[in-house]
C-alpha cells in the first residue's frame, strides 16, 4: 500500500526508465531551486487554536470561476502521459472526478480535443506556450476554444530551456531518436516498455498538426526552437484582447509582475518556478506569495506551486491566502504508479491531509483559515540545505486568544 509522496516517488523511480523519470523529477543546474521549493515549506510552522470545535473543516472553494470540492489544481507537466499508457485523459477523468481541476498541457500526449471530450471541458485549463510562429499559436487558440475549454494559462518562465544535468547526462537532452543509451534504459524496464510499445499516442498529441518531428524525441527537440523567447507584456496585452476567456499567466515572482498582470485585467497568476526547472536560483512560490498578495489587491486571483506535497503544505499556502495550488510531479508519481486510480489516491490523500489540518489548526472553513493567518502560522528563516544560504522570511505574529 502506498501512503506519502516520497514512497510513490519511490516506485515510479523503479518502473520508469531512467531519462523519464529524470525528466520528470530532476531540475534546472544544481537543482538549488528544486530543493528549494520543499524547504521552504517546511520551514513554516503551524500555531494551532484548541477548543474550536472544527471536527468536519469545509473545503470547497471557488477558484477561476469553478467550483471544487477542494482547492487543488493538477499542473501542467509536459509529455506526462509517456509514464503510462491510460496517460492525461485517465489524469483528467480522476481530477473532475474528485471534484478538482487540470490544467492541460501544450506538450500532452494525448490531443486537446481527446481530453476535453472525455470530461467536462468546464473543468479543464489550458496551458498555453506562445510559438515563433503565431499562426501556431492562433490556431491552438482556435482549437482549444472549440474543445469548450474557457480558462487559458499562459506559461510565460520558459524564453529558453535551461541545462538540465540529468537529462544531459542520459542523453535527453539531445536526443531525435532512441539512442542505444535510452533503448538500454527503457529494456530494464520490461514492464512499462510493453505499455509504451502497445499504446498508439506516441508523438505530443497536441502539436501533431503543426509537423515538429516525425517522433516525440523530434519533437522534444523542436520544442525549445518554436518557442518565442522575446514573448513580452505587449503580447499579453494583444492577448488578453483576443481571449474572451478566463486568463491566466503563469510562472511569475515578482509582485511588479503581479501587479503588471493585475493592470492587464488577467483573471490570475500562478506563481512558479515551474519546479525548479528553469531559473536555479530562483525563490519558490511560497516565498513570493505575501509580497505578491499584496500587490494583487484583491485585483487578481493568486494560486501557487512548486514543492507541494502533503495536505499540510497546501494548508500552509492557503493560510498565507493563496487561492489554490497546483500540484504536478506528485499526480504524475501517481499516473505511473497506477494510472487514473494512482492519480486519484493522490488527490485523496491530499484531500484527506488538508481536513485533518484543518481540524488541528481549529479552523472550520477556508475562510475562517485565511481570516486567522496570522495567528495560525509562524515562518522562520529558510535554509535551502547542501550548503545553500539562508533568506529572511518574515515572522508571523505570536498566537493569541
Amino acid at each position: 500500500m502506498i501512503i506519502s509522496a516520497n514512497e510513490r516517488r519511490r516506485v515510479a523511480r523503479n518502473r520508469l526508465p531512467r531519462w523519464l523519470f529524470d525528466y520528470i523529477d530532476g531540475g534546472a543546474g544544481a537543482e538549488t531551486t528544486l530543493r528549494r521549493n520543499t524547504a521552504a515549506l517546511d520551514r513554516i510552522g503551524f500555531v494551532p487554536f484548541a477548543l474550536r470545535g472544527a471536527a468536519e473543516p469545509s473545503l470547497k472553494a471557488r477558484v477561476l470561476g469553478l467550483d471544487m470540492d477542494f482547492p487543488v489544481a493538477l499542473a501542467p507537466v509536459g509529455m506526462a502521459g509517456l509514464v503510462s499508457p491510460v496517460g492525461e485523459i485517465a489524469a483528467a477523468r480522476a481530477a473532475v472526478g474528485a471534484g478538482s481541476a487540470m490544467c492541460v498541457s501544450s506538450f500532452s500526449l494525448a490531443g486537446i480535443e481527446q481530453i476535453a471530450a472525455s470530461v467536462d471541458p468546464a473543468r479543464l485549463m489550458f496551458q498555453l506556450y506562445v510559438f515563433r510562429d503565431r499562426a501556431v499559436t492562433q490556431d491552438m487558440l482556435c482549437r482549444v476554444w472549440a474543445a469548450g475549454i474557457r480558462t487559458l494559462v499562459v506559461t510565460v518562465d520558459t524564453p529558453i530551456t535551461p541545462m538540465r544535468e540529468r537529462d544531459a547526462r542520459n542523453g535527453f537532452r539531445s536526443a531525435t531518436g532512441v539512442s542505444p543509451r535510452l533503448a538500454g534504459q527503457m529494456l530494464v524496464r520490461p514492464r512499462w516498455l510493453y505499455g509504451a510499445l502497445r499504446r498508439s499516442d506516441r508523438l505530443i498529441g497536441n502539436l501533431v498538426p503543426y509537423g515538429m518531428g516525425t517522433n516525440l524525441f523530434a519533437q522534444a527537440a523542436a520544442i525549445s526552437r518554436a518557442m518565442d523567447p522575446g514573448l513580452d507584456w505587449d503580447d499579453m496585452a494583444r492577448l488578453r484582447a483576443q481571449w474572451k476567456g478566463r486568463l491566466v499567466i503563469k510562472g511569475v515572482l515578482h509582485p511588479q509582475d503581479t501587479a503588471r498582470a493585475a493592470a492587464l485585467g488577467v483573471d490570475g497568476v500562478v506563481l512558479s518556478n515551474h519546479g525548479g526547472r528553469q531559473l536555479d536560483g530562483a525563490i519558490s512560490a511560497i516565498e513570493a506569495l505575501p509580497a505578491s498578495l499584496d500587490a494583487a489587491q484583491g485585483r487578481v486571483e493568486v494560486c501557487v506551486d512548486g514543492g507541494f506535497r502533503s495536505g499540510g503544505d497546501i494548508i500552509k499556502a492557503l493560510a498565507l491566502g493563496a487561492s489554490a495550488v497546483w500540484i504536478g510531479r506528485p499526480w504524475v508519481y501517481g499516473l505511473a504508479t497506477a494510472g487514473g486510480q494512482g492519480v486519484a489516491d493522490v488527490l485523496a490523500s491530499l484531500r484527506d491531509g488538508m481536513r485533518s489540518t484543518m481540524t488541528l489548526l481549529g479552523a472550520a472553513d477556508l475562510a475562517t483559515l485565511r481570516a486567522s493567518r496570522a495567528q495560525c502560522l509562524q515562518t522562520e528563516s529558510i535554509q535551502t540545505g547542501e550548503g545553500g544560504a539562508v533568506v529572511p522570511f518574515p515572522r508571523m505574529a505570536e498566537a493569541t486568544a
